[in-house]
């Protein structure tokens, strides 16, 4: 959990960075948006990159906390599936600001920083996997469509939220989680 300047930093960097990119956000402006001092950002961070990577970190640990959570109720596959796709919907709408530095900016990642990356994405789509694979052995979903796929889709448009979801829109970040997982569950059923 980041201390209170810490988040101040990377509050600033997340709106910064969101706003007009990476590489067009200086040090000098993420520190005079969080009103903080060089050092300060340096004693949390050794670079920008480093920030870019915490936003990153934060995101994803904080939406495998929650699938692992909610997977950990045993509840049946059906309603898995639905708390999964609506703790990730609305978390991602929730932090707009930060889904759409992780998903513009990824390819700023350093190669050790994008296998972390990789293998943490990795786990929450096996893991997601497993739930519809479960699903399908037990029937309670068809198979006509492989678990795999079923989450690439998913996650997809899950993906693609910051490039159209407005926080002030007509539909509530819950609303939606809520139609994406009925419509996901109406291919799975």
């Amino acid at each position: 959990m980041p201390t209170a300047t810490e988040q101040k930093i990377i509050d600033a960097a997340v709106r910064l960075f969101a706003s007009q990119g990476y590489d067009a956000t200086s040090v000098q402006e993420i520190v005079q948006a969080a009103e903080v001092t060089k050092g300060a950002l340096y004693h949390y961070f050794r670079s920008k990159d480093d920030l870019l990577f915490e936003i990153y970190r934060l995101l994803i640990t904080a939406q495998s906390a929650d699938m692992d959570r909610i997977i950990a109720l045993g509840l049946p596959a059906a309603e898995t599936v639905r708390e999964i796709l609506v703790s990730l919907v609305v978390s991602t709408a929730e932090r707009v600001d930060e889904a759409a530095v992780f998903v513009r900016e990824l390819p700023r990642l350093g190669e050790e920083r994008m296998t972390d990356f990789r293998t943490e994405r990795r786990r929450y789509h096996e893991t997601f996997r497993a739930v519809i694979e479960k699903g399908q052995a037990d029937g309670e979903f068809g198979s006509a469509v492989p678990a795999d796929t079923v989450v690439r889709i998913a996650v997809g448009v899950v993906n693609q939220l910051p490039m159209w979801f407005r926080p002030d829109g007509e539909k509530t970040p819950a609303r939606l989680a809520e139609e994406i997982a009925e419509f996901v569950l109406a291919g799975l059923r």
